[in-house]
């Protein structure tokens, strides 16, 4: 016991400043201490012991593994469809292709989506939204393509007549690296636009994921005015959106 002691002593010291990794450490040489005393079997069957115990502490690791790799896992799949959902969506073009696109007869364009490649041209897929109008609206008694808006160029278009927006036409042009636009526009009868506004810019900043859902029922989309950088090859929007009269008005444009 006297030899033991000072091992003891050291043991508890250092345990009480602390430093774990040395109370290990002197644990360590106390039972070996201890053992050798007893001879080579005893120490032996300590080592196995705690082989034993190391054995036991990696199956328990091994076994709960599958679980941690199972969490791991679902978690992957939770952000990769997040960080990929662009590809899922339906899409009406490929990139630096033109594309046309039509709501059905009686809808209104209600929402607007693009995804902006540098790598494809500097060009962007687009997807559209249509919601049959009011029943007081009634059914449109005409439909047409409005003016072309050219590529590279900033420009404000609006449906004439005071139609409202229910298609788009696009053709990319490869020398300025953006596209012509068009609109289809529909006309309902005599009635009127009011209450109109301008959205934010859309996206807020060049090259960013673009989206435009219009915010409240009984508003539609009656045009756009746009910017184009030359620097970085994108565009940024501000959609025109309006009420429509419930009642026939005189005007024929507005």
């Amino acid at each position: 016991m006297s030899l033991l002691a000072p091992c003891l002593r050291v043991h508890l010291k250092l345990c009480r400043q602390n430093h774990f990794w040395i109370c290990v450490a002197s644990r360590k040489l106390h039972i070996t201490a201890r053992y050798q005393t007893s001879g080579k079997q005893k120490l032996r069957g300590v080592e196995a012991e705690a082989a034993g115990r190391k054995s036991s502490r990696r199956s328990q690791l091994f076994t709960m593994n599958p679980a941690l790799l199972a969490l791991v896992l679902s978690l992957l799949a939770t952000v990769a469809p997040q960080s990929q959902d662009h590809h899922d969506m339906d899409w009406v073009n490929a990139y630096r292709q033109g594309f046309n696109f039509q709501c059905p007869h009686g809808e209104a364009l209600v929402a607007i989506r693009s995804y902006f490649s540098e790598a494809e041209g500097s060009d962007r897929l687009w997807s559209f939204e249509c919601q049959p109008t009011p029943e007081g609206l009634g059914e449109p008694s005409d439909c047409w393509w409005d003016d072309i808006n050219r590529a590279g160029l900033e420009w404000t278009s609006t449906c004439t007549r005071n139609g409202l927006v229910a298609g788009v036409q696009s053709m990319y042009f490869e020398s300025v690296l953006d596209r012509e636009w068009q609109f289809y526009c529909c006309y309902y009868k005599r009635r009127c636009p009011y209450s109109c506004m301008k959205t934010n810019d859309i996206p807020l900043y060049y090259k960013e994921e673009a989206e435009l859902v219009v915010p409240t029922y009984g508003y539609f989309i009656r045009g756009a005015q746009t910017t184009f950088s030359g620097v970085l090859r994108d565009r940024q929007w501000k959609y025109i959106l309006c009420r429509m009269t419930d009642f026939d008005c005189e005007f024929e444009n507005l």
